[in-house]
């Protein structure tokens, strides 16, 4: 229990910024707004974090829980390549639906210049995870090319998520990220499907 209780923490303050951000906007949200909204206190805001600014990092924070939730609706896809899909058009919908597009962009030019820890690439994420053992999976099943690693796939899918979370933020959200991943991702995944199962 107490392993599970700082985790639950740290997300309570991350998952209240975030919807304070959305709502009404980076700039008007204040850390109390976000003690507040959390239920937490101020010595547990500081414990994990040294100001607002330290939120920005900690999107991929709530990306992983996403994934965590998603996880259990994998078993109802016939394919791993329909699961591969799936969390990409779940993914886009929760940041098109909840993550404003001007935080979405700050986080990725933070990302471009930081010199520490670049917590989009840390591959020890739950997203790294997820999509090692399913690619690995398609390969056992046949189903994916196996002349490359699974980590040269999983590089191929993320570089291909950040590709268009990239466009979609410079090119302003004129397009829904969700219809246009739905065309683009099963293109850039073609490329490491072996046959239609």
């Amino acid at each position: 229990m107490s392993k599970k209780q700082p985790r639950n923490t740290k997300g309570k303050i991350i998952s209240a910024a975030w919807k304070l951000f959305y709502e009404q906007g980076y700039d008007d949200t204040t850390i109390d707004e976000i003690i507040a909204e959390s239920a937490t206190s101020k010595g547990s805001f500081y414990h994990y974090f040294e100001g607002k600014d330290a939120l920005l990092g900690s999107l991929s924070f709530l990306f992983d829980e996403k994934y965590m939730e998603l996880e259990a609706q994998l078993s109802g896809f016939a394919t791993r390549y329909e699961q591969l899909i799936y969390l990409n058009q779940e993914l886009f919908s929760m940041i098109e639906n909840s993550i404003s597009l001007d935080l979405l962009a700050r986080l990725l030019s933070t990302q471009l210049i930081t010199k520490g820890e670049k917590h989009l690439l840390d591959r020890n994420r739950y997203y790294y995870k997820l999509l090692r053992r399913i690619i690995r999976e398609g390969q056992d099943g046949g189903e994916f090319r196996t002349d490359l690693s699974v980590n040269e796939m999983v590089k191929l899918y993320a570089i291909a998520e950040r590709a268009l979370l990239y466009d979609w933020c410079i090119c302003n959200g004129e397009y829904s990220l969700k219809t246009y991943g739905s065309t683009a991702m099963p293109i850039y995944l073609s490329q490491i499907r072996i046959r239609d199962i």
